[in-house]
């Protein structure tokens, strides 16, 4: 039987969404704590691959249980999930377990993500992990960045903001949102992106061209021609990961049971 499981994670102090050979990561953290629960090998499918110290205020996993196993569990699931949040690390949290399809994908499934990324202005301690202080607020100009945010919707193909070695067979992705919100006027900014699919380091890319546009070492000609003709811009610029939040994840109704 097919379950998905809502969580979210804090990345600071793993390598990343995906198990890795000589590091800590968000998967293996996970699976090793069903293991525990279930007491036997549990793999486990996520909804994206997260790098290291990339948080998610909202993903997916999906994992698969024999009859035997959900009736050894007294009050399955809700024995299973306070469990797994006792011996989890405080930085990831588990919210729900749903049964869905046998078919249904955590990842393939998925038709809208979002993501939010997180750019302050002043140095603050208690934001150190999950905002990015960039030095030059003051030069920053807003409209022209808001201008080079809205420019992504007018295109559906994004080799300019690919991350390079990327195996992704297509670099289409239908944007239905990209713009950028003040939360606190003058010191804190947000990105806010969602579509139907992203290319590797995306995000964290077209955030550090609009902070160039912002501060005028990229033009808005420069970003318009790069996407016109499918080239990186000769200024990219990744953001570092952790202003960087997975925020939400949809799926049709269908999925569910």
């Amino acid at each position: 039987m097919r379950y998905f499981a809502e969580l979210s994670y804090k990345g600071t102090i793993f390598n990343g969404w995906q198990r890795q050979p000589n590091a800590p990561s968000v998967q293996q953290t996970i699976e090793e704590a069903f293991s525990t629960i279930i007491r036997t090998p549990i793999t486990i499918m996520g909804c994206g691959r997260t790098d290291t110290g990339v948080h998610a205020s909202q993903f997916f996993i999906h994992f698969d249980l024999e009859v035997e196993q959900i009736e050894a569990q007294k009050d399955f699931p809700n024995s299973v999930l306070n469990r797994l949040n006792k011996i989890l690390p405080p930085e990831i949290a588990f919210y729900k377990i749903l049964k869905v399809t046998e078919q249904a994908h955590v990842r393939f499934d998925a038709q809208l993500r979002a993501y939010e990324y997180h750019v302050i202005f002043d140095k603050n301690p208690f934001l150190k992990d999950s905002a990015f202080c960039f030095p030059f607020g003051k030069k920053l100009d807003f409209d022209k960045m808001q201008t080079a945010a809205n420019l992504l919707l007018e295109y559906d193909s994004f080799f300019t903001f690919c991350k390079t070695k990327s195996d992704a067979k297509t670099m289409l992705c239908d944007i239905k949102r990209s713009e950028w919100i003040w939360e606190k006027e003058g010191k804190h900014l947000v990105f806010h992106i969602s579509a139907n699919r992203f290319l590797r380091g995306m995000v964290r890319l077209v955030v550090g061209m609009c902070l160039n546009v912002g501060i005028g070492k990229v033009s808005i000609e420069e970003v318009k021609y790069a996407l016109d003709n499918q080239e990186r811009l000769k200024r990219s610029y990744s953001v570092p990961p952790q202003g960087l939040f997975l925020s939400e994840v949809k799926y049709p109704d269908e999925v569910f049971e």
